[in-house]
């Protein structure tokens, strides 16, 4: 993981060649609509008020559990004691973009997601309440965790979530051999540079035309940055947008040539 002002450094040099996010001179037609119609879409949709309500609560829970990290900095399987309350304040991903993810699934009504990284559910939970009549599936290697997500999508009264449990190497696998087409994915879990490409191909075989994958923290550390470029380039990839704390890929063969945006937001 980068420094906080090396971060901060990346953050300004984006920030200085990204496009303003107004969608003006913009010349593909998808991505003026994305700007336009989701990313600057300033509606309060009621799902913001009952997932920000939750977040709050969790913040507050001194409950310790048990954590199992699979993640980066882990070469080996470790175990922690961590309370909810830290959990919530440093795991989950913020507002502004959890409400992004909420609107992007509102507006492209997608059947199936798949969520790599349930952490406490509540980036979840914005992608259920945007399309309750869709599938979502949700993946969670620490036991604990997961057991509390599950609480928390109860207490919302949320039906189309299935969580799954363990590592990624083993349940992705044998997810998708049960699965068609995914057509949203949000990748949020093991922040190193393997890991996230064998997972992006293993999902590319399951992809169709308007699929979106989302990868969370792409300038998170050098091995982010790194995936992050092979992904953009890969042949299959027809655009890609570059939100500096997530990137976006789609497929559409609309694009008649590769197109690769960064964009203020």
């Amino acid at each position: 993981m980068y420094s906080l002002p090396r971060l901060a450094l990346h953050y300004l040099q984006y920030w200085i060649r990204a496009s303003n996010g107004r969608g003006h001179g913009m010349h593909s037609p998808f991505v003026f609509d994305f700007i336009t119609r989701v990313l600057n879409d300033r509606s309060h949709f009621p799902a913001y008020k009952e997932i920000e309500a939750l977040r709050h609560r969790l913040k507050q829970d001194r409950q310790i559990i048990r954590v199992e990290d699979f993640g980066a900095g882990s070469v080996y399987r470790s175990e922690q004691q961590r309370s909810i309350g830290s959990i919530a304040r440093n795991a989950a991903k913020p507002a502004k973009y959890g409400q992004l993810l909420h609107r992007m699934v509102k507006y492209y009504q997608p059947s199936t997601i798949l969520e790599l990284g349930t952490s406490l559910g509540i980036t979840s939970a914005y992608l259920a309440t945007a399309a309750p009549g869709s599938r979502l599936v949700t993946m969670e290697g620490a036991v604990e965790i997961a057991s509390r997500a599950r609480a928390n999508f109860s207490s919302l009264g949320l039906k189309n979530v299935e969580v799954v449990e363990g590592n990624f190497e083993a349940t992705l696998p044998a997810f998708l051999q049960t699965t068609g087409v995914i057509d949203f994915a949000f990748i949020d879990g093991n922040h190193r540079k393997a890991p996230t490409l064998r997972y992006f191909e293993q999902l590319l075989e399951h992809q169709r035309n308007d699929s979106i994958f989302i990868f969370d923290d792409i300038h998170w550390s050098a091995e982010m940055e790194d995936a992050w470029k092979v992904i953009r380039k890969h042949p299959s990839v027809q655009c890609s947008i570059d939100l500096f704390f997530i990137g976006i890929v789609v497929f559409r063969k609309e694009f008649r040539e590769k197109q690769q945006f960064e964009i203020r937001f």
